[in-house]
């Protein structure tokens, strides 16, 4: 508890019951904000007060005391409390939620409360706390000395899965590619910064990582003997970490979990590896800038339903190495091109909710009334869905027909139970359809008909006694009655009761009239009573029929994906890639997915080719040429072709790939205390270190960040151990020209250039891929386009002539002397000649052109 509170707190005796409440509240969850119900607000207390009104900005007041001490309140309307709570949740905070779970009208004294839920940001399901096209994801590590298990789980949609890792990097890997929202981890040192630096962080007792016991936790949840059937009973670590994410998610929910039936064990042998950099390099889906749109994702993604888009994301992030399943989905993806039921698919799905999220909520009971409509238009839609897929020729969209299931009597139980258009909530009555239960239908007779009852009752005992000023009335006191003024009180039937006198008239009650009553007064209550009795009993019947209905999701999220694929395909110009078993990579007019996106200009198209004989291309040309474009196309389009997708190509053929790897531009991380330079030698390390001859590998300006000859003399190693040990696929971009002379015959080494023309004043990139060196940088033209003063580049020009004219008169070092013996390094200062003093002098962009030929003269006369 925060300590602000602890002395309040610590005088039980001197606290009002209502406090007192608050207070074991508090202590059972003293580390997240408490939701305290009072009435029709949700009131926070004390510190939490204090914390809540600077997070949310709202209203920080003082009334009444406790213990003496003034109570610190901040609160929230019950009704608009889920936008306070995806506020918070999305700035990592936790939030306990005590209801009032007593009767106020039938309680005697204080309503009890009690805590019915913590609201956590890996944990939420509410629709409203949300990313409707991101997996909220809880994640739980455990550890040993033989690696890490990790666990996660997508609550929202019912997924369960683990891994192991051996190492570090691998962990930090896996983080990168999950981005989970909450991260469970055993209250221990020595976590490495990437774990405990993370957002969202949770710290748990060590004993809730113990393999053993969570065993025995798992078998008992699932009501298994053994764990063979998931694959993990080999598995300590994953199952330790299993456990662990089990635990504190039936703790947070305090509530049966019927929607998480299985864990999926997900190999990393079965995906294509990429490290934390490779995916923020390639900006998969996420910028620095934070405009997504411009990413691989936001090109990519026209899905239709927020399942499909979720779904597509998670290919991207796990591009599969078995071309057994990317055949089957680039095949799919051209039979939905070629018959055009893609665009009918798509068409039918653009009234397709998000199944695969209300499944989950129909499983936890939190299913609102249009959940249930919208599961009841997206079963209406799969007979449209199975008639365009009944023609086609393609094993997977059978498959995922087959997927889809039957449903035709629980479609039929939810038209026939539930009104087209439900209330938002299931409390106010008015879900289900007339005709759908008869006893629900007689009360919502009884209170919307009273009047015409009573006009009938007033006729008839008019018409039985003979009293023609007979009246059917009602007061809140004495409730209904039949009023006979006193000339005509003679003649009231024997079978009256006399409910109430007055001056001129009596009143009474038949029974008849009191059976009415009795009905019609509650008739609202008991109407609302049986709507939640309906209610909970229509849950149940699709809660039994969860798992097929999880399959069906399951599908049509994967059509929606290979409809977007082939929407994409069509629209974009791209081609099915060839999944090669011989090695080699093969790119005919390959261009960058995101840059031809954005750019108003045609994409200039280039080629790749690499072979047992050609691993490496060293790529040389002026900056802003388009050497990093052409590496990260070939990347992303490798990438595309491994979740299945056709690619911006006139033709790829692709040979076995195990990992992709990068290395392009860096930054200080500060965080860590490392420099730019200490972070591309730690990227490189790694690449050094995993690369395989299956792997494509991406270097930018290896060594830019210490001396020339330091750099140079790292960068030659570097590209010669990934040619000759790791013999990896690898692009090499560099401004050393020295690296060039790499390209000799039988090395596996290739010159490439992209070039640049003059024109004018203005430099021209041409974005060309061509074979051989580049045979100058253009550095200075950059520099003039990039807004340089003209003095500094005409100055820089000047500078340049001097250190080539002593590059050409002084013997050049050899490459390894030159790493050797720094003081042969060309120095800054060097004496110049009385022609280059004069040339330096000179700025062209101030002389008339007869200036400018007089100095020419007076150059040549000193040379």
């Amino acid at each position: 508890m925060p300590n602000t509170d602890a002395a309040t707190a610590s005088r039980p005796a001197e606290h009002t019951p209502l406090m007192k409440q608050f207070f074991a509240a508090k202590a059972e969850h003293p580390d997240v904000l408490l939701f305290f119900r009072m009435g029709d607000f949700y009131e926070l207390f004390f510190d939490d007060a204090r914390k809540a009104a600077r997070l949310l900005d709202i209203t920080l007041t003082q009334r009444g005391s406790s213990a003496g001490q003034p109570i610190p309140m901040a609160g929230v309307p019950h009704h608009s409390a889920e936008g306070y709570l995806a506020r918070l949740v999305a700035m990592g905070e936790s939030v306990a939620i005590c209801e009032q779970i007593g009767d106020p009208a039938a309680s005697k004294g204080l309503v009890e409360r009690k805590v019915v839920r913590i609201v956590t940001p890996g944990t939420v399901t509410d629709e409203a706390l949300l990313s409707e096209r991101r997996d909220t994801l809880l994640l739980a590590v455990a550890r040993s000395k033989h690696g890490y298990g990790i666990a996660w789980a997508d609550l929202a949609g019912g997924r369960f899965l683990v891994n192991e890792v051996a190492s570090e990097d691998a962990l930090e890997a896996e983080l990168a590619r999950l981005e989970p929202a909450e991260t469970l981890c055993a209250d221990e040192d020595g976590w490495p910064a990437f774990v405990a630096g993370r957002s969202g962080v949770r710290r748990r007792a060590p004993w809730l990582f113990d393999a053993d016991s969570g065993r025995r936790q798992l078998l008992r949840f699932f009501g298994l003997h053994d764990l063979g059937g998931f694959g993990i009973d080999d598995r300590p670590l994953a199952i330790a970490a299993a456990a662990a994410l089990l635990g504190y998610v039936e703790e947070t929910q305090k509530q049966r979990l019927p929607h998480l039936t299985s864990i999926a064990l997900e190999s990393g042998d079965g995906a294509i590896a990429m490290n934390a950099a490779t995916r923020r390099h390639l900006e998969l889906d996420t910028r620095v800038d934070g405009d997504n749109r411009h990413t691989l994702l936001g090109v990519l993604d026209s899905t239709v339903t927020p399942m499909g888009g979720r779904l597509l994301r998670r290919w991207l992030h796990r591009p599969l190495r078995d071309r057994d399943v990317l055949r089957r989905r680039h095949q799919a993806v051209q039979t939905l091109i070629d018959s055009r039921a893609g665009d009918g698919l798509r068409e039918l799905f653009r009234a397709l909710g998000d199944l695969e999220r209300i499944l989950s909520r129909i499983a936890l009971r939190s299913a609102r009334p249009r959940d249930l409509s919208t599961l009841r238009d997206g079963l209406g839609l799969l007979p449209g869905v199975r008639a365009l897929l009944g023609p086609l020729d393609s094993p997977r969209l059978a498959t995922l027909a087959g997927e889809l299931g039957e449903h035709d009597e629980h479609a039929h139980l939810l038209k026939c139970a539930i009104v087209d258009q439900p209330p938002v909530l299931a409390r106010d009555g008015g879900v289900f359809a007339d005709g759908h239960d008869p006893e629900l239908d007689e009360l919502r007779r009884l209170s919307t008909h009273a009047d015409q009852f009573l006009v009938d009752l007033e006729a008839r005992e008019r018409e039985a006694s003979g009293i023609p000023t007979l009246k059917v009335g009602y007061n809140r006191v004495h409730g209904y009655y039949l009023e006979v003024g006193k000339a005509h009180a003679a003649k009231a039937p024997t079978h009256y009761t006399r409910r109430q006198t007055l001056t001129n008239a009596e009143r009474y009650i038949t029974e008849e009239l009191k059976a009415f009553e009795d009905k019609v007064l509650s008739a609202r209550e008991r109407a609302l009573a049986r709507e939640r009795l309906l209610y909970e009993q229509l849950l149940d019947a699709l809660a039994g029929r969860l798992e097929p209905l999880k399959h069906c999701a399951a599908a049509l999220a994967e059509l929606d994906v290979l409809a977007c694929l082939a929407e994409r395909a069509e629209q974009l110009d791209w081609s099915r890639p060839e999944l090669a078993e011989d090695p080699g990579i093969h790119i005919e007019r390959g261009r960058h997915p995101v840059v031809e996106a954005v750019r108003d200009e045609p994409f200039e198209p280039n080629d790749l080719v690499l072979h047992e004989d050609r691993r490496m291309l060293v790529i040389t040309g002026p900056n802003m040429g388009g050497k990093s474009t052409y590496m990260r196309q070939n990347a992303l389009i490798v990438l595309l072709a491994h979740i299945g997708s056709f690619v911006p190509a006139s033709r790829a053929v692709i040979g076995p790939v195990d990992r992709i790897l990068t290395r392009i531009g860096a930054g200080d991380d500060l965080a860590r205390g490392q420099s730019t330079f200490m972070v591309e030698m730690s990227e490189t390390s790694y690449i050094l270190h995993h690369a395989t001859e299956q792997s494509l590998v991406l270097m930018d300006e290896i060594g830019r960040g210490t001396s020339t000859y330091d750099g140079l003399a790292l960068a030659e190693a570097c590209a010669r151990h990934l040619a000759q040990a790791n013999r990896a696929y690898t692009l090499f971009a560099t401004h050393y020209f020295e690296l060039t002379t790499l390209a000799e015959p039988g090395s596996g080494i290739a010159n490439v250039h992209l070039d640049a023309v003059e024109h004018g004043d203005a430099l021209v990139f041409m974005h060309a891929v061509k074979d051989g060196p580049a045979d100058r940088s253009f550095g200075l033209q950059v520099a003039a386009l990039a807004g340089l003063p003209r003095a500094v580049v005409s100055q820089a020009r000047g500078r340049l002539a001097e250190l080539e004219q002593q590059s050409r008169d002084a013997p050049r070092p050899s490459m390894a002397a030159a790493a050797l013996d720094q003081p042969q390094q060309i120095g800054l200062f060097a004496p110049s000649s009385a022609a280059l003093e004069a040339l330096a002098a000179l700025d062209p962009d101030e002389l008339t052109p007869r200036q400018a030929l007089e100095a020419l003269y007076r150059l040549k006369s000193l040379g």
